[in-house]
């Protein structure tokens, strides 16, 4: 029972950091153009490269 006192409050802590990091990358703008960003991997235009 004495390691449920401890195991309660870790999880509740690792829990709230886990909230706090992901409103973190909403308030960041994180996954604002998922769409453009799967399309620009898949694309083959190769004009963005450099002239060598």
């Amino acid at each position: 029972m004495e390691m449920l006192a401890l195991l309660i409050p870790i999880s509740l802590f690792l829990g709230g950091v886990g909230l706090v990091a992901f409103l973190w990358t909403l308030k960041n703008r994180q996954y604002e153009d998922p769409d453009g960003d799967a399309n620009r991997i898949l694309g083959t235009d190769y004009d963005d490269r450099p002239k060598s």
